[in-house]
Order: C-alpha cells, then sequence, then structure tokens
C-alpha cells in the first residue's frame, strides 16, 4: 500500500504551483524589481536607520533608474511600564511603527499601502547612559526586524504584480 501512495504522494507535490520566490538570484524577476525601488526620504533618527536598513536589503544602489518609491513614515515611541514605590520607572517599551506605500514611478499607482510594527522590552538602571545606550540600541534592533517586515511585503506584492 505505501509502494502506491508514496509515487501518488509525489505527483501531487509537483502539481501544487509553488515555486520559489527568488529564483534567479540576484537576476531573478523579484530581485531586480526590489532594485529597483527608490527609498524616500525619511525623517529622524529612526529614519535615517530605516532608510539605511531598507537599502542594504534592497540593493538600490545598483539600479541605475528607480521604478518605484517607496515612501515611509514612523511612528516611534517610548512609553514607561514598570512603575516603583518610589515613582521612579523601572522597564520601557520602545515601539516603531511604519505606514508605507509603493508608488510606480511611471503611473502614480498605489501598489501597496500597509503598516507593520515592531516592540522592544528596555530595563531601566541606575546607570542614565546604560538606559539611553539601551534605547538607542533598541531603535537599531526595531529599524532591522521592520526593515525586514516591510521588504518581505515588498517582495510578495512584486511578485503578484509580475
Amino acid at each position: 500500500m505505501r509502494a502506491v501512495l508514496a509515487p501518488l504522494a509525489l505527483l501531487t507535490l509537483s502539481a501544487c504551483s509553488l515555486s520559489p520566490m527568488y529564483a534567479g538570484g540576484g537576476s531573478g524577476e523579484v530581485a531586480r524589481g526590489l532594485a529597483a525601488v527608490e527609498v524616500a526620504p525619511i525623517e529622524g533618527r529612526a529614519g535615517w536607520l530605516m532608510r539605511n536598513a531598507l537599502a542594504d536589503r534592497l540593493g538600490a544602489a545598483g539600479a541605475e533608474s528607480p521604478r518605484y518609491r517607496l515612501d515611509v513614515r514612523l511612528d516611534d515611541e517610548l512609553e514607561a511600564l514598570g512603575i516603583l514605590a518610589d515613582d521612579t520607572v523601572s522597564r520601557e517599551r520602545r515601539t516603531l511603527r511604519a505606514r508605507y506605500q509603493l508608488v510606480d514611478i511611471a503611473s502614480g499607482e498605489i501598489l501597496l499601502d500597509a503598516t507593520d510594527g515592531s516592540d522592544a522590552g528596555i530595563d531601566v538602571v541606575s546607570s542614565e547612559y546604560a538606559t539611553i545606550a539601551a534605547e538607542q540600541a533598541a531603535l537599531e534592533n526595531l529599524s532591522q526586524v521592520l526593515a525586514d517586515e516591510i521588504v518581505t511585503r515588498l517582495s510578495l506584492t512584486l511578485r503578484r504584480a509580475q
């Protein structure tokens, strides 16, 4: 019975129409589409970090003429979570949210309009320098995580458009 079911299972797998997203490597359709995305300037320190993280992932430096523009607006919040009996903060949460749109430059059509976000917990310690360093490290890490999420959505959108 297993000898009959195994080949049948292989046949159904080959008919599922799944294909690798990044087929063709750097010269594939999705990779070329990502390289043709220009990231518009984003204001603030968080914007600078996000724009650099996106540019690293998109490979936009090699694009001769961008076909798409990525507009990103960030919302960076730092809030106190843990309050001790003496009214000092013991824990903070940093939240970074991005609202972004992928725009076809030639037609002005919005291909993608989405929002993503991530957050991180920060321990507030007696050293002010250590707390500030932890807040900055959290922002850098959140920028990287959010850039990964954005590029994944861009990849899916560009793949569907092709």
